[in-house]
């Protein structure tokens, strides 16, 4: 649980800088799908910055989702929010107001909860269709992405924002997925490719929200995809369960995180500028 918090405090400061070097730079296109602004932004030293704390926060996250039930690795990273509101306070000129600071305590609540709640990590492989259907979950959130980039403002930075979350989602059930690191083996397992296309899909789909919208905003549908889609994956196909007679505190720190996630979309931020 402590790697899956480690990882949520890299994830939510990446998504600080990622975003001011995305609104430094134009867009390639309207599209949410934007490569283009992609390759600028990689330029810019915040956003490579940012890209360092999202490799060391994905070597933590590897670590807990094979220590830990995929819903507790989830919600963990609803805490990542939090983070990105409290460094979007110094980073971005923005201020917590009371209701936000109860939002981010919710979410260490819920957390909290999920921890002293959470059993040991399931041991099903999941059905073999499972592995190709992340594949076609990737497709899916591409298209999703380029039809979400010819919204205004607020929603599709919420869209892209969960179609994000999406990607990123299925790079976590990917880990669990993935049962062997022998070559050739691990190079003929469908979910090796669904990690990768999985998180070029999300950092593709996030920079686009953060280049024209709220980075909060993108942050809140990007928890709330990746904290959802992989816990119902865990519970149903691989055997992911709390601990008994604990079920309800697992549910009711769930809920109270992903609340906790959500009221931080009000949390608005202006503008930066500069590089």
């Amino acid at each position: 649980m402590v790697c899956a918090l480690a990882s949520a405090c890299c994830f939510g400061t990446a998504s600080v800088l990622q975003a001011i070097a995305a609104r430094a730079v134009e867009a390639g296109s309207g599209s949410g799908v934007d490569p283009v602004l992609l390759l600028r932004a990689l330029r810019q030293w915040r956003y490579a910055a940012g890209l360092a704390l999202d490799g060391l926060g994905f070597l933590l996250q590897i670590v807990a989702l094979r220590s830990i039930p995929l819903y507790a690795v989830s919600a963990s990273l609803a805490a990542s929010l939090a983070v990105t509101a409290v460094v979007a306070t110094r980073l971005l000129d923005a201020r917590l107001t009371a209701a936000e600071r109860a939002a981010v305590a919710t979410v260490c609540a819920g957390l909290a909860m999920i921890a002293l709640s959470s059993g040991p990590e399931g041991n099903r492989a999941g059905p073999a269709a499972l592995r190709w259907s992340l594949l076609c979950a990737v497709l899916l959130v591409l298209l999703a992405g380029a039809l979400a980039g010819r919204l205004p403002g607020r929603p599709r930075a919420l869209l892209l924002g969960l179609g994000a979350g999406a990607g990123f989602g299925v790079v976590e059930v990917a880990v669990r997925l993935i049962d062997s690191l022998t070559v050739p083996r691990v190079f003929g397992d469908p979910a090796l490719y669904a990690l990768v296309l999985g998180g070029a899909a999300g950092f593709l789909l996030l920079t686009s929200a953060f280049q024209r919208g709220s980075v909060t905003v993108a942050t809140a549908g990007m928890v709330l995809a990746e904290t959802t889609g992989p816990a119902v994956v865990g519970i149903v196909w691989l055997g992911d369960r709390p601990r008994d007679g604990l079920q309800w505190l697992a549910l009711v720190g769930f809920m109270a995180a992903v609340a906790g996630a959500l009221a931080l979309t009000r949390f608005g931020d202006a503008p930066t500028e500069g590089t």
